[in-house]
Parts: structure tokens; C-alpha cells; sequence
């Protein structure tokens, strides 16, 4: 099965399934989970909201979030390896066959699991000042450099 190039994540399906504080660290950790595997993402959440980019991981509202998420799944597996993660056996039944899914408590599983990092491997977060880690970090949040 091919790598997703597109995550659909449930928002508040996630938020509740796993042991977040707000849905601002869910998106943070959402948008490092995209980012390090080279993908894009969008979180619906149900309700109001401020839209934005978080990196490659997209936040978005709707009065419905499972509606949306059926519909972006539409309109995206005929042109991009899609993956819906939701517990919500309604919407992971009418996303499509094409769409890969994964319920919320096996993703947050995946997310939790530990890298497989070589411990005498160099980090460059070992390697670079205060200052520039504060600048790279705002640049992977897509908050631009100041």
C-alpha cells in the first residue's frame, strides 16, 4: 500500500481518542506527523473557527466536519494516495474503497511510537543555538521568519 500524500484527520474524533490538553497541541503534533513524512493534511473540526495553515497541515471548520472530510476524500483519491483517520464507522464506510483508513486510536498509536533513531546519529537540534531553534521552529509552523 502506498504512502499517504494527503491526511484527513477528524479533529474532534482525534482530540478525544487520544490524551491532548487542547486541540492546539493536536494540530501541532498533526502538522510534525505530515511535515516528517513528507505529506499534506487537513483537521476539520465541527463548529467556528480561524481557518489556517499550520505548516503542511491545514485547519479547517465546518457545521458538519464529517461532511467535509467525505467530501475532500471525493474529490482527492482519484489523484492522490488519501488516508481518512476517523473512528466514525459513517464516515469511514462512505469515504470510498480508494481511501486508505485508519481509526483514531491506531493512528495516535502510530503518532506515539517511538522513532527508531540512531542514538550515535548527530541531531542538528544538538547543534544549533537557542535563537535559531525559536526561528526554525516558528518557520515549520509556517509562521515566517522575523
Amino acid at each position: 500500500m502506498a504512502e499517504p500524500t494527503l491526511y484527513l484527520f477528524d479533529g474532534y474524533n482525534l482530540l478525544h481518542a487520544g490524551e491532548f490538553d487542547d486541540p492546539r497541541e493536536l494540530v501541532d503534533r498533526l502538522a510534525s506527523f505530515v511535515a516528517m513524512h513528507g505529506a499534506r493534511g487537513v483537521v476539520v473540526f465541527d463548529g467556528v473557527g480561524e481557518e489556517r495553515a499550520h505548516g503542511p497541515l491545514e485547519v479547517r471548520y465546518a457545521d458538519h466536519a464529517d461532511a467535509l472530510l467525505e467530501r475532500l476524500a471525493a474529490e482527492r483519491r482519484a489523484t492522490e494516495t488519501v488516508c481518512l483517520v476517523s473512528s466514525d464507522t459513517a464516515i469511514r464506510g462512505t469515504s470510498g474503497q480508494e481511501v486508505q483508513k485508519r481509526s483514531s486510536r491506531t493512528f495516535l498509536q502510530d503518532l506515539d511510537a517511538p522513532s527508531h533513531e540512531d542514538p550515535g546519529r548527530s541531531q542538528l537540534r544538538d547543534r544549533v543555538d537557542e535563537d535559531t531553534r525559536k526561528k526554525l521552529e516558528k518557520l515549520r509552523r509556517g509562521q515566517g521568519s522575523d
